[in-house]
């Protein structure tokens, strides 16, 4: 399997750039990963890259995102910071990856059993981690529930975990003009998303993928 060009990032949709990572991410469940030769794509990269899409998520050792949608050298941008969080520097990379690199698409992906959601649920204090973890305690404060509210209750700590998703998308779109208008006018997309660190599955959240909707007619029409 041959990595990215320029023609063929340019050919691509935000539509499209999820179906490859949603196919991407089935190989790697079912363990029948995409025959590549990755020194050959060092060497197809040497020169410049052309990645479709960037995904920002969490640290965690289990959820690289090469390995999780079955990507190989130059196909995607990766962001990591604990509890796939937004900030400026993350901002800046998005920005760099869609505007500058070519991307089509941008992803929030959250996971499940997050070291960082349950640090912010027990409001826990170290350090620097300390501003980190205030940075997901909106997402810790807006979700109700019937139980205890930290990390003893996995039904809280899931549930802080989608809305720190959704937080995030919303972050991306308000604070970045460059981004919001990319996605306004039809030239990126963005979704979020959740791994499920048992099962090694994705899901995309569809009613989050935001591109200007008559992209999305065009696409419909297409099929």
């Amino acid at each position: 399997m041959r990595t990215q060009t320029k023609e063929t990032q340019a050919e691509l949709t935000p539509q499209k750039a999820i179906e490859i990572l949603s196919e991407g991410n089935k190989r790697f469940v079912s363990n029948l990963k995409a025959n590549r030769n990755l020194l050959q794509q060092v060497n197809e990269t040497s020169e410049g890259q052309h990645p479709f899409a960037i995904i920002l998520s969490c640290i965690d050792s289990r959820t690289s995102a090469e390995l999780i949608f079955d990507q190989g050298l130059g196909d995607i941008f990766s962001a990591r910071i604990a509890g796939n969080i937004v900030n400026e520097d993350i901002l800046g990379s998005m920005e760099f990856a869609c505007k500058v690199a070519g991307s089509k698409l941008i992803v929030v992906l959250g996971h499940s059993k997050c070291g960082a959601i349950k640090g912010a649920c027990d409001h826990v204090e170290m350090g620097n981690l300390t501003g980190l973890v205030k940075k997901i305690e909106p997402s810790v404060n807006a979700v109700e529930t019937p139980g205890d509210r930290n990390s003893s209750n996995p039904e809280f700590v899931e549930k802080v975990a989608e809305v720190n998703v959704h937080r995030m998308l919303d972050e991306v779109q308000e604070k970045s003009s460059i981004l919001r208008e990319m996605i306004q006018n039809g030239e990126i997309g963005i979704i979020g998303g959740m791994y499920d660190v048992e099962t090694g599955a994705v899901e995309f959240y569809e009613h989050t993928f935001n591109i200007k909707e008559t992209v999305n007619e065009e696409l419909a029409g297409k099929h």
